[in-house]
């Protein structure tokens, strides 16, 4: 992810916090003396025992590879990017936004860690974490959406506050939360790496499940491309399109028409088929049940 693309998306945590200062990883914040402890708005060093975790962080799994790895960099180091947390009362903080921080900062033996303190409700801390969780750079796409889609239930955004909350047009918006729609089979495929966003996004294209699960499952036993799944999409969406066309009648002509069958099926003594579509072109089936039988139509057709 570019450092553009992250400093778009940390306008939103930003503007949630009202006065984040601007932090860099090759610029660390001064921290304040312990007697600073409790002020609002400036970083502290905060006793690790006395933080409480975020009740309402979305994200429930982390690679333990990557925490060692972050722990060891912390021991050379220390922690460049402070966490931040929101007050309790006087000795106890509860955790807004950095748990893998914190994590590795145990794992490296710290007692104390930077924090910024923060004023905050239950519902923004949740938005605080859903944001962060959506910014991290290995989210798969239903990750994404799954956090979009709690913003909107649980922090009550309109989709258009969602895209503003995390820097992403509607549309943008629109096509993560359509994957939700997908039968779970074909969720934990885009979850595990399987199918990309564009398969999905294909799939999406196609009304029945049924249709979706099938081609899913050439995707993966053939190796689809993107390109020859929204081929695949169309034919299906194509032929859907022309049996409903085929089997349309006008309604107010129906009557006449049934008419027309009954009188020429009385005719020719066998049943006959009157096929009409709503621009009132169709043809005529007289079915026969031998030579002979077809031999008698045409007599009577004068062939």
């Amino acid at each position: 992810m570019s450092n553009e693309k992250r400093n778009a998306l940390g306008k939103g945590l930003s503007a949630l916090l009202n006065d984040t200062p601007d932090v860099r990883n090759d610029r660390p914040a001064a921290v304040s003396q312990p007697n600073e402890a409790n002020s609002l708005g400036s970083v502290n060093e905060i006793k690790i025992s006395e933080i409480q975790v975020n009740p309402f962080q979305p994200r429930t799994e982390f690679d333990e590879q990557a925490l060692r790895e972050l722990s060891e960099s912390i021991k050379l180091q220390g922690l460049i990017q402070p966490i931040t947390v929101r007050r309790v009362n006087a000795n106890s903080y509860q955790l807004i936004s950095g748990e893998r921080r914190l994590r590795a900062s145990k794992l490296a033996g710290l007692t104390s860690i930077p924090a910024y303190v923060r004023t905050a409700n239950d519902q923004q801390m949740l938005e605080m974490a859903l944001i962060e969780n959506i910014q991290r750079e290995n989210l798969n796409a239903i990750e994404v959406a799954l956090s979009f889609q709690r913003m909107i239930d649980e922090c009550h955004l309109k989709q258009e506050e969602l895209g503003e909350r995390v820097s992403k047009n509607r549309s943008t918006v629109t096509n993560y939360l359509r994957l939700l729609r997908l039968p779970p089979a074909i969720q934990s495929s885009i979850r595990d790496g399987q199918i990309s966003m564009g398969h999905a996004r294909a799939l999406i294209n196609i009304d029945d499940p049924a249709k979706q699960l099938f081609i899913h499952q050439h995707i993966i036993k053939d190796g689809l491309s993107v390109r020859k799944v929204e081929e695949l999409a169309r034919e299906v969406n194509n032929h859907r399109a022309s049996a409903k066309r085929e089997a349309a009648q006008p309604e107010a002509a129906s009557y006449s028409f049934q008419k027309i069958e009954d009188d020429l099926a009385s005719k020719f003594s066998t049943r006959v088929r009157l096929k009409v579509d709503r621009q009132g072109k169709g043809l005529i089936e007289i079915p026969f049940l031998s030579e002979d039988d077809l031999n008698r139509i045409l007599e009577m057709l004068d062939w």
